[in-house]
């Protein structure tokens, strides 16, 4: 064996929720760097020499943001200090996150760590992420945008795999703007502690009363010398082709780990033994890559996703997801209503990022959630985890507010009139349906709403035009919804009055579609066509088909004639399908030895049966019917299924009642879309700041069982679009749905592309921290809009997609007197 380094990093992986309190966690942290800056002072007053050589990364930004928070101010010089002269280094990453993070705040957390280390008079263009094994391509982006060009992988395989089928490698990951990143595609974030170069950190020994000896530490470096020589020569028997490999170390094997400079003393002892064949030297995360830099290697370069095994675990919390989307809806309209900052109060709107930024991060839970889900701590951190999700939504909701006030906005009062305004906050032309509210108190022209046809009318106040509209019934009071086509960042007020009607109510009829009951249940014959019933929809631009027992059977695009489900769908569109797999020999081992699998051989899987369907609604604007099913795991599920008249567009409200089970569970809504031919249509998924084709534009051996999305998919047949939007549920996968072996992405991934998709609304499989109980009553939302738009990406079509996602923007209003006299 050729002379050998082992480039060991000290750091401490961030965990926040997983060992204790997440304030707690803050605290820890401060005081770890803390204790850093004691070791240093000690090493550099000549107490502590048998240190020297300690040094101590950072391994995110957050935990300099903690203590620089709460440090004096001679604290701050002292650690400025010794991150000046390269003892402290800090890796340029935020937060070990999951894909659910807003990309926008994303892109300020690491312009908050490049601002700050910009003061220092040497280079940080590092970053390093631990436990979680994957980060979107537009992370890649958003990591180069902001001055990181290295960045070390950290990976955890437990449940999860690295790409490349590889470890301990380097590539350049090409963005999707051609831009390269140097990645270290390193092994588990502990790894170095394995080695047993720190006294006494061999946790399986008990040791006498006189405590860790002189002997014992004789003992442990056996032990070291035989686990370091058997690593590299693992690695030469493996092909690995350079003479030196890094390793991540902590303090002592455990999340949120203490610092330790004792680790130095066992360093000195193995180079003083061996450093002619293998030396060890500890360096901070930019030397590691300043090193690497400088040797000429042969290093491949690859483009793509890079999907996350650890984003699953926000399917286990579906209520605080569900506000997290809506929150972050609300956040991207404030960025489009206020993009100067100017109308509402910054340091609200950063509380509000601080607390979603939190939420995102990757822990989900105590550690014994699974196998002690009645413990206090666990149900403890748990409503911790929520909290960040209901205060982001709270403020972010009290932000959007106070600019709407800006924007006019009126307060509830006695004897308004009835004006709104409607703002389209988006850069392009938006023809978008929008809705206002009446309340049971609240009057139109002095008269309440005890009737909910030809009651109100909606007016436009610029033109005097009355706009078609619908009313329908909703928990907010009487909803009033109507079409607008509107002009980038325009603002329209519009009124309702009261209708005049002249319609002469009568039960007498001479035709043969309606009976005496008033019940119209007569198939088209000539000169009469019956477009809405529990049997189907047929509008302009749709034609959707339902078969008793079997539900949604056929979409088709009218225009085209295009079938929009897909020829190998199992299950029908938003009905439900369900999977439990027997708690074997407990509900923690069943779900550890299903490994990357989230089911097994043994896994029960039922469907959905439709039991009834209901006429709700019949207007202008839209059809509503129910679809009623029932589905094991749950105690009701029910689909509300509004077409629309006037644009090509279905929404779908799945709601149900979740059933209490310990052992673990999946709950799939089938999304089984296609434009066409599947073999003429491709898939994009819009994940974290891009857009990207699953099962192609990926990295090699990376997971293609699941993924996490953000406003949704696009199917792209040519000029014909259809995209499903998912409001309340990210995570995605391809079916077929049987447990099989887990296919990393190859040559042959392409395939999946084209095969159907659900969305995975629900899990708790995770066998340490993932919230057990997902039982419940929940209201899901999904969305349907078919886009033509000729010669334009999958990305152009994305943007316009969210711009129908997010709205239009309609509220209460009380028009100036000069206003008025404007008014037709």
């Amino acid at each position: 064996m050729s002379k050998k380094i082992l480039y060991l990093v000290h750091h401490s992986h961030t965990d926040i929720g997983y060992t204790d309190r997440q304030e707690k966690i803050s605290r820890y942290h401060v005081h770890y760097i803390r204790s850093a800056l004691r070791f240093l002072e000690k090493i550099e007053n000549g107490e502590a020499p048998q240190w020297e050589g300690y040094k101590y990364t950072c391994e995110n930004y957050w935990q300099v943001e903690q203590f620089l928070a709460q440090a004096a101010p001679e604290e701050i010089v002292t650690f400025e200090k010794y991150v000046q002269r390269g003892f402290i280094d800090i890796s340029l990453t935020y937060l070990n996150l999951t894909e659910l993070v807003d990309f926008a705040i994303l892109n300020k957390k690491f312009k908050a760590a490049r601002d700050y280390v910009s003061r220092f008079d040497r280079t940080f263009d590092s970053a390093m992420t631990a436990d979680i094994n994957g980060f979107s391509w537009g992370y890649a982006e958003a990591m180069y945008q902001n001055g990181i060009r290295n960045f070390f992988s950290c990976l955890h395989t437990h449940h999860g795999m690295f790409p490349l089928f590889k470890k301990q490698t380097p590539f350049w990951w090409e963005t999707q703007d051609g831009n390269k990143l140097l990645v270290w595609n390193g092994d588990h974030y502990q790894i170095g502690n394995d080695f047993l170069f720190i006294p006494n950190s061999d946790q399986s020994k008990q040791y006498g009363v006189a405590g860790f000896s002189e002997q014992d530490w004789e003992d442990q470096l056996k032990i070291t010398e035989s686990r370091v020589f058997e690593f590299f020569e693992l690695l030469e028997e493996e092909g690995y082709e350079f003479d030196f490999c890094p390793a991540m170390i902590s303090g002592i094997v455990t999340d949120n780990s203490p610092t330790s400079p004792r680790m130095m003393e066992g360093i000195h002892r193995w180079n003083r033994l061996h450093g002619e064949r293998i030396t060890v030297e500890l360096v901070t995360l930019n030397e590691f890559f300043e090193q690497l830099r400088k040797r000429e290697l042969s290093i491949p370069t690859y483009k793509g996703d890079w999907p996350d095994w650890w984003a699953d675990g926000v399917g286990s919390t579906p209520s605080g997801v569900k506000l997290y989307r809506e929150a972050q809806r609300n956040y991207r309209l404030i960025n489009k209503l206020d993009p100067t900052g100017v109308l509402a109060d910054q340091e609200q709107l950063q509380a509000a990022e601080d607390q979603l930024m939190m939420y995102a991060e990757h822990t989900w839970g105590f550690h014994s959630s699974v196998s002690e889900p009645w413990d206090a701590f666990v149900n403890l951190l748990d409503m911790r985890k929520s909290a960040y999700a209901i205060n982001g939504h709270r403020l972010m909701a009290n932000h959007l507010d106070d600019i709407l006030e800006a924007y006019g906005e009126a307060p509830n009062q006695l004897d308004r009139e009835s004006f709104f305004k409607v703002i389209n906050p988006h850069d392009e032309p938006v023809h978008a349906l929008t809705s206002v509210y009446v309340q049971h108190w609240q009057t139109v022209d002095d008269s309440y709403f005890t009737l909910l046809n030809d009651f109100v009318e909606v007016v436009d106040c610029a033109t005097g035009a009355v706009i078609d509209s619908q009313v329908s019934h909703s928990s907010r009071g009487k909803k009033v919804s109507f079409y607008l086509d509107m002009a980038p960042k325009e603002e329209r007020i519009v009124r309702l009055r009261r209708k005049v009607v002249q319609k002469i109510d009568t039960k007498y009829y001479n035709h043969a579609h309606i009976g005496a009951e008033r019940i119209e249940d007569i198939a088209p014959y000539d000169g009469f066509s019956h477009d809405v019933s529990v049997y189907g929809i047929k509008t302009d631009h749709l034609k959707v088909t339902i078969e008793p027992g079997k539900g949604i059977t056929s979409i088709v695009d009218r225009t085209t004639d295009a079938q929009l489900l897909h020829p190998n769908a199992i299950h029908a569109p938003f009905s439900g399908v369900y999977e439990v797999t027997p708690n074997d020999p407990s509900p923690y081992m069943v779900r550890s030895r299903m490994g990357r699998n989230r089911k097994a051989p043994a896994t029960l899987r039922e469907q959905a049966e439709l039991t009834n369907v209901r006429q709700l609604e019949d207007g202008p604007l839209f059809a509503k019917v129910l679809l009623s099913y029932t589905l094991a795991g749950t105690k009701m599920y029910d689909v509300i299924l509004t077409v629309y008249k006037r644009t090509p567009q279905i929404d779908a409200t799945v709601r149900l009642q979740k059933s209490m089970e310990w052992a673990p569970e999946n709950l799939y809504v089938s999304l089984p879309f296609t434009y066409g031919s599947p073999a003429e249509t491709d898939c994009y998924f819009e994940k974290s700041g891009s857009v990207f084709k699953p099962g192609v534009d990926q990295l090699p051996g990376t997971n293609t069982s699941f993924y996490l999305l953000d406003s949704g998919f696009c199917l792209k047949n040519k000029n014909h679009h259809l995209f499903v939007s998912m409001k309340d549920t990210p995570l995605v996968t391809f079916g077929p749905l049987e447990s099989s072996l887990v296919e990393l992405c190859n040559k042959k991934s392409a395939r999946k592309n084209k095969e159907v998709l659900y969305s995975w609304a629900m899990n708790n499989f995770w066998e340490t921290n993932f919230k057990v109980d997902l039982s419940g009553f929940y209201e899901l939302d999904y969305a349907v809009y078919l886009i033509q738009q000729e010669n334009v990406e999958a990305a152009g079509v994305v943007s316009r997609a969210r711009h129908l996602v997010e709205g239009l923007v309609a509220a209460a209003y009380n028009p100036t007197a000069a206003e008025k006299e404007s008014f037709r």
